[in-house]
């Protein structure tokens, strides 16, 4: 299920928010509204948190995490990050990252198994995402733009990236990430999907600009229409992998 949401008359809610399979993190300021489209969807199922990062709202951009963990920049202040440990679940490993590239939402994007990540990112860095993200770390590009997270959006059904990139390179990126992925838009034609678009394996929000077609392009990619927020299909998921 895909839901249109607003921050503050911004479409760009994956600016302001960070989902994963076990969390939602939300900025603070946006108008009730944008709250409850979360509430609604992922109350009964994984805590909503609202949060600062580094004294500002950016949190979707300043932030990378899946189930396993949670990655956030040196300037994070210690108050955040205790507040953080205290909302998110035991189980998620939160690390404070040294990196010169501090936006780590716009040089990471990753699912519960694969990161794909800015070329220069530091090698301490590489280390870090594998240990604390539990994922195969790989260094690329998308359509020549090196900042990968902001332009895909990627969860354990599937992925979503920048229009122009190219056929070839999409077959090379699912094959790293063994996910089928789709070149595509959102908000009505932004190629910027990772400000537009939050996701993991049972629900997707979208800006209010997104087009019905769209939105059922996310639907389809991302196996949304009859999706049930469950771990089966995640304890397959692993068993296959520790498998092979």
């Amino acid at each position: 299920m895909a839901t249109r949401a607003q921050f503050e008359n911004s479409n760009e809610i994956g600016v302001f928010a960070k989902l994963t399979n076990s969390y939602c993190l939300v900025a603070y300021g946006g108008s009730e509204n944008f709250y409850s489209v979360f509430e609604s969807e992922l109350g009964d199922v994984i805590p909503v948190i609202h949060t600062t990062i580094a004294g500002t709202r950016l949190v979707g951009r300043l932030t990378a995490g899946n189930r396993h963990g949670l990655l956030v920049p040196s300037s994070t202040t210690d108050q955040e990050l205790q507040h953080l440990r205290n909302s998110l679940p035991d189980n998620i490993a939160i690390q404070r990252v040294e990196e010169r590239l501090s936006a780590l939402g716009n040089v990471i994007a990753c699912n519960d198994y694969v990161a794909i990540v800015h070329p220069d990112l530091d090698k301490e860095t590489e280390e870090i995402i594998a240990d604390v993200l539990k994922v195969e770390v790989f260094r690329h590009n998308i359509a020549d733009n090196v900042l990968v997270g902001s332009y895909c959006a990627l969860s354990n059904q599937g992925g979503i990236v920048h229009p122009r990139t190219s056929t070839q390179e999409q077959d090379e990126l699912s094959s790293l990430l063994q996910v089928p992925l789709v070149a595509g838009t959102i908000n009505r034609g932004s190629d910027v999907i990772g400000a537009g678009l939050l996701v993991n394996d049972w629900c997707a929000f979208a800006g209010m600009d997104t087009t019905s077609t769209e939105l059922s392009v996310i639907e389809g990619v991302f196996r949304l229409r009859d999706a049930q927020p469950t771990a089966i299909n995640r304890n397959l998921r692993d068993a296959l992998i520790d498998t092979n």
